[in-house]
Formats: structure tokens, C-alpha cells, sequence
């Protein structure tokens, strides 16, 4: 088994990378190994070692492959804004071919279970031309949406389904993050989702106390991709 996949949210802070981390933690408790990258990142601390991204970490952790970090993840900023301004005030220009290559390196690993990360929702800017999906399309790979839950979800949701469809690229599955446990309705929510997400979902992830990945891999079935 070599399946890849990129994983993408309905917005920013819908758990994407406590999701990611959890997908990776249950691939490994089916015996399989596995990779996650973050080709870029805002929002980094500077160490002794080089700037440094949570995220990216995150994914590291759950990685049975290891790569060094610029690897993981080789475009990192500082600032916590939107990627493409970090970059421009760090005079960098964010393009699909110059991630294209760091994030090819990382599927020749053949890892089991690989899977690549972006950075808020499907529509977010690398330049004043190209968006962060282009780089999914480019690498032809599958999507993972997180959907987080509250208020507005579904509409988000569906649009981020449908952007991913004209982009001519397989909505593999979904989950259901529960960002927000007193939303109204919660299960009619749901039920709406899963008529309307043409995917099957991949499992509901209640709000929990303690987040870690082995509490979220729990919820999820890696099972239901294909």
C-alpha cells in the first residue's frame, strides 16, 4: 500500500493538524508506516536550530519515516498571517513549482500512508497567481477535507467540495471536527453533511479535554478511504 493524500480544512483553526496527526497515529496502529509534511507554514518560532512550526512537528511526531525538518517542512515564516504576505515580508515568492519539488521528495519515500497538509482553507494564496490547491492539483493527489463544526459549517463544507471537484480532483473523505460542542442541532448537522459530502466520513471527533493523537485516532476510520 502506497496512498497519499492532502489534507485540507473548510477554514483556519478547524483542527486540520489534529486530525492529520490523528489519520497518521491510526495508519500506524494498522501496521503501516507513515509521513506527514507541511510544505508551508506562518506562524513558526525561531530556536537555535532555525525557525520551527508546530504543525510540522506535529506531523513529524506521528511519522514513522524520518526526514530532517527543512524537509518536512521547507518554507517556514515567523509571522502568524496568511502564508503569501509572510513570505512576501520575508522577500520570498511562494510558487507551485518551487514546492513542487521538496513535496515530490517526500512522496518518493513510498511511505505506507503519506500525507501533505495545507495551510487554512482550499482557496488559500501562494502569490499573486497561484493558490495552495494548485499544489494539490499538481501533485494529483486525493483530499481529505476537516470540517469544522459550528455555525456556518455546512456551507463551508460544500463549497470546499465543490472547489475541490472543479479542480478535477477526488474528495477520498471527511471528517467531522466538533470545534464547537454546543452547536445547535448538532446531529441534524451531521446528517446534513453526510448526505450532501459526496465522500464517505472518515469519523466525528468530539471536542476533546486532552487532545493527542492516539484520543483522536480512536475516532477514526482509515478504513473507509480507498
Amino acid at each position: 500500500m502506497n496512498a497519499a493524500y492532502f489534507i485540507a480544512g473548510t477554514d483556519t483553526d478547524v483542527g486540520k493538524t489534529t486530525i492529520a496527526a490523528g489519520l497518521l497515529h491510526a495508519a500506524q496502529q494498522a501496521g503501516l508506516s507513515t509521513l506527514g509534511a507541511k510544505p508551508v507554514a506562518s506562524g513558526c518560532e525561531v530556536t537555535p536550530k532555525g525557525l520551527r512550526n508546530s504543525d510540522a512537528l506535529a506531523l513529524m511526531a506521528q511519522s514513522t519515516l524520518k526526514l530532517p525538518y527543512e524537509r518536512i517542512n521547507p518554507f517556514a515564516f515567523e509571522p502568524a498571517i496568511a502564508p503569501h504576505l509572510a513570505a512576501r515580508e520575508a522577500g520570498i515568492e511562494l510558487s507551485v513549482q518551487g514546492l513542487l519539488g521538496p513535496m515530490r521528495e517526500v512522496l518518493a519515500q513510498q511511505a505506507d500512508f503519506t500525507l501533505i497538509e495545507g495551510a487554512g482553507g482550499w482557496r488559500v494564496p501562494l502569490s499573486h497567481h497561484a493558490n495552495l490547491s494548485d499544489l494539490a492539483v499538481a501533485l494529483k493527489l486525493p483530499v481529505i477535507l476537516v470540517v469544522g463544526v459550528r455555525l456556518g459549517c455546512i456551507n463551508h463544507a460544500l463549497l470546499s467540495a465543490e472547489a475541490i471537484a472543479r479542480d478535477g480532483l477526488q474528495l477520498a473523505g471527511w471528517v467531522a471536527n466538533i470545534v464547537d460542542s454546543r452547536t445547535s442541532r448538532l446531529e441534524e448537522n451531521l446528517a446534513s453533511l453526510a448526505e450532501r459530502l459526496p465522500a464517505p466520513c472518515l469519523g466525528r471527533v468530539p471536542k476533546l479535554k486532552i487532545v493527542s493523537a492516539e484520543a483522536v485516532a480512536e475516532h477514526l476510520q482509515i478504513d473507509l478511504l480507498d
